[in-house]
């Protein structure tokens, strides 16, 4: 499998390989950042599944063509719909290549609804209407269109809306329901394990020294 990162692909004149990851994170970062989706990250790396996450801070108007390529080459991707994802045009940007990639390269596409309504997503509702206010003031009519459109397909798949109880549940079935789609087994360790009891007695002396 595709080893996980935190790293944006370099950048350079020469035409950018797909990247090959099996999850891409898409989240707002001041939102998110340092709670669910970190954790979700952590926990799909740590079950060796490679996921990429975008850790740049400071974005420019413009979603980089690198960024895009790794969307494209990745067969699933997550989308964290947070209060204030749609107020910023990058995440929109990223949003929307994600929901073409499902159409034309049938990624699979799986939504968090974290602390938002999904009907607030699909009607462009509360937090999303507001976004969309002022989007409809700085930005071309054609792609303002564009993200609302994406926005209503998304806002009708099945996905998580994570409001109540421990986050680590949802963590944990988002794991399994990619682990499934991925084919991965899980690995079977038995209490009676080769070489393990001469290593524990050697911990045990360890610690009691």
């Amino acid at each position: 499998m595709a080893s996980s990162s935190t790293q944006k692909p370099s950048s350079s004149s020469a035409p950018t390989p797909k990247c090959n990851f099996d999850v891409f994170l898409s989240f707002r970062g001041e939102d998110t950042r340092y709670n669910f989706t970190d954790h979700l990250f952590v926990n799909l790396d740590w079950m060796g599944i490679g996921t990429f996450r975008d850790d740049k801070l400071e974005r420019g108007e413009e979603i980089a063509q690198e960024l895009l390529g790794t969307i494209e080459g990745s067969r699933f991707s997550i989308i964290v719909f947070s209060e204030k994802y749609a107020h910023s045009k990058w995440c929109l940007d990223e949003f929307a290549k994600i929901m073409e990639c499902r159409k034309e390269m049938d990624q699979i596409v799986l939504p968090v609804f974290y602390h938002v309504e999904p009907s607030d997503v699909r009607k462009k509702t509360e937090s999303f209407e507001d976004a969309f206010a002022v989007h409809e003031k700085n930005v071309d009519k054609e792609t303002v269109q564009r993200w609302r459109a994406a926005m209503t397909e998304a806002g009708n798949l099945g996905g998580w809306h994570v409001k109540d109880g421990y986050e680590s549940k949802y963590i944990e079935e988002i794991f399994e329901v990619i682990r499934k789609r991925l084919g991965l087994k899980q690995l079977h360790v038995g209490d009676d394990i080769v070489g393990m009891d001469s290593r524990l007695e050697e911990l045990k002396s360890l610690i009691n020294s």
